[in-house]
């Protein structure tokens, strides 16, 4: 599977070893950015990954800033992109299963990476339901 991820200063370190544990899966991996803990805008990095994602070019992106609450407003501003906001497991895996989540969210400066690590696995390897929850997701692409 191929996965963009990018975060800003604040998610910079456990952007690090999320990429390694996403490689160790064997997924191919594009590191957008941010390169260093320097004070960057998380916009300009999360649209990146989530013009990525929408175009279809890659088919899923990790977004990581120090709460994670950013980068997921910014990016659930572009039709069909699904970002998830995720600190445990349940809800991690729950994205996927029940949101069909194309990015996943997460805070660095609240999360550990042994955790971190672990949503990510449980990230990828989860399907889409379907069925009742595809009805619902229909009706949240319908305008307002």
């Amino acid at each position: 599977m191929k996965i963009a991820i990018g975060s800003d200063h604040g998610g910079f370190e456990l952007k690090g070893q999320i990429k390694a544990a996403v490689q160790s899966l064997d997924h191919e991996i594009k590191d957008v950015g941010c390169y260093s803990t320097e004070s960057v805008n998380y916009p300009e990095i999360g649209r990146i990954v989530v013009g990525l994602v929408a175009s279809g070019e890659y088919e899923r992106g990790i977004l990581i800033c120090g709460t994670g609450i950013g980068m997921s407003i910014m990016a659930n501003r572009t039709p069909g992109i699904r970002a998830a906001l995720c600190h445990e497991l349940y809800t991690a895996r729950l994205s996927r299963e029940h949101n069909d989540a194309n990015i996943l969210c997460m805070g660095g400066r609240v999360l550990g990476p042994a955790i971190a690590e672990e949503m990510v696995k449980i990230w990828l390897s989860t399907a889409f339901a379907g069925g009742r929850h595809a009805c619902r997701l229909a009706m949240i692409d319908r305008p307002v």
